[in-house]
């Protein structure tokens, strides 16, 4: 039978003191002393040993029951008690003064996790954005103002409803973000599905974040058609306004009575000039289709340094060094790799042609998550006198250019998940191209089929 520790306290106080207690009773009965007089001084002497194990229990007892009662505060969340008596250099009072320390700490950490909870409800509120808590067995338990509007429903009749029943079961079934065409009881268009996994006490749970994007997707497409009509509008009207003067100009001289002497000169040299500028429309069209038709890549695995080769080898009119690399191999479609490859390290020759400088090709790894691969293109050509227009369609410094090369470059390069950026280099003349692409990592080459 195991007794209480107050109880233990007791028996163990007693039992220290209980062989003085024996010896004074001894001592007293074994002396020459009246009968009366023994019988007080015994009465006495297990009065005063009572008395103090009851002291000895109070004195440890008690504190430890006032440590109890802040624990179970503590416990339920009341943090207005403290503990009085408590002082330095006494192992008790340590104690009770690192349990106030801790109160006081618990209570500006809950004051604070209090504050930041009615901050994050506030901003579910009033963000324009439908979000969903759903539990491990897929039950709401927590919406917001935009997702109540999305479900033309208020909270209370949303809460431990399941995703099916709420019509939200396929958005919940992919964990990859995707922009889809959806109708909600709220509304219909275009919307981005943003679903993720979370924990909470330790339970798995998934949040679902829906937001409309069917306006500003229509609002980039308006910008985009805008700027497409400028550029369009602008070059149909470099070539058809010379087109239309030189027209008038002919049929004037064919309308003429008698014919000039020269006028076949003058029909020569303008339909010269109108076959020249039509020239220029098509291929003007044909570079904008170019553009608007990249198809998909379709990835391979790629060594860099055989494919940087390749191209180094392509361009006849400079020699272009290999400063080699690290063995790596991306995932790229080839066709389109090499095809930016070109471009930029064709640049760079034009821009060397200029100084008579030298291109060098290189690449690194560039780290990340995923990790990448970084391909450069130096030149020690005259460097950009602008990075501002250097990816605007149709925009050239080069007579006779095109302006999509850039812009084809850096299309296949975010294609395949990447980047390109050019600037001038530092500490020397001329200018870098930048072209990271993601790493092909070993695991995704050992899953591929050979």
């Amino acid at each position: 039978m195991r007794f209480a520790y107050d109880k233990r306290l007791v028996l163990l106080a007693a039992g220290a003191t209980l062989p003085a207690a024996i010896l004074a009773e001894v001592l007293l009965w074994t002396g020459p002393f009246a009968t009366s007089t023994r019988w007080t001084l015994t009465g006495l002497v297990l009065l005063v040993w009572i008395l103090c194990v009851r002291a000895l229990r109070n004195r440890v007892v008690r504190p430890l029951q006032t440590l109890a009662n802040l624990l179970s505060a503590m416990r339920d969340g009341d943090f207005s008690i403290q503990a009085r008596g408590g002082r330095r250099r006494d192992p008790l009072g340590e104690v009770l003064l690192e349990i106030n320390a801790l109160v006081d700490l618990l209570r500006e950490q809950r004051l604070g996790a209090l504050e930041a909870t009615a901050l994050l409800r506030k901003v579910m509120e009033e963000i324009d954005v439908a979000i969903f808590a759903f539990d491990a067995d897929e039950k709401l338990r927590l919406t917001n103002r935009a997702g109540e509007r999305l479900l033309a429903q208020a909270e209370p009749h949303l809460l431990h409803r399941t995703a099916a029943e709420l019509g939200l079961a396929e958005c919940l079934a992919s964990d990859t973000p995707r922009v889809i065409e959806a109708t909600f009881p709220g509304g219909s268009g275009r919307w981005e599905i943003r679903p993720s996994n979370f924990r909470q006490t330790g339970l798995p749970h998934r949040l679902l974040v829906i937001a409309d994007v069917s306006r500003p997707l229509r609002e980039e497409e308006r910008q985009a058609w805008q700027r497409l009509i400028r550029v369009l509008g602008h070059e149909l009207n470099n070539s058809l306004a010379p087109i239309q003067s030189i027209s008038g100009s002919l049929a004037q001289t064919i309308a003429a009575d008698p014919l000039p002497d020269d006028w076949r000169e003058d029909m020569g040299r303008g339909l010269a000039v109108i076959g020249k500028r039509a020239e220029s429309l098509s291929r003007f069209t044909g570079a904008y289709a170019k553009l608007a038709r990249l198809p998909e890549p379709r990835p391979q695995r790629l060594d860099a340094g055989e494919l940087v080769a390749r191209v180094a080898r392509l361009e006849t009119r400079r020699p272009v060094a290999v400063t080699g690399g690290p063995p790596a191999r991306v995932a790229a479609d080839p066709d389109q790799l090499e095809q930016a490859l070109i471009n930029l390290v064709r640049n760079a020759v034009d821009a060397a042609l200029e100084t008579g400088g030298d291109v060098a090709v290189g690449w690194r790894h560039a780290g990340g998550d995923p990790p990448q691969l970084e391909i450069t293109v130096e030149d020690e050509g005259p460097g950009l006198s602008s990075t501002t227009n250097l990816f605007v369609p149709f925009f050239t410094t080069k007579p006779g250019g095109s302006g999509i090369g850039l812009v084809l470059c850096r299309q296949i390069a975010e294609a395949h998940g990447g980047t390109l950026t050019l600037e001038n280099r530092t500490g020397a003349r001329g200018a870098i191209a930048r072209l990271r692409l993601p790493l092909a990592l070993e695991a995704e080459e050992r899953a591929e089929p050979a």
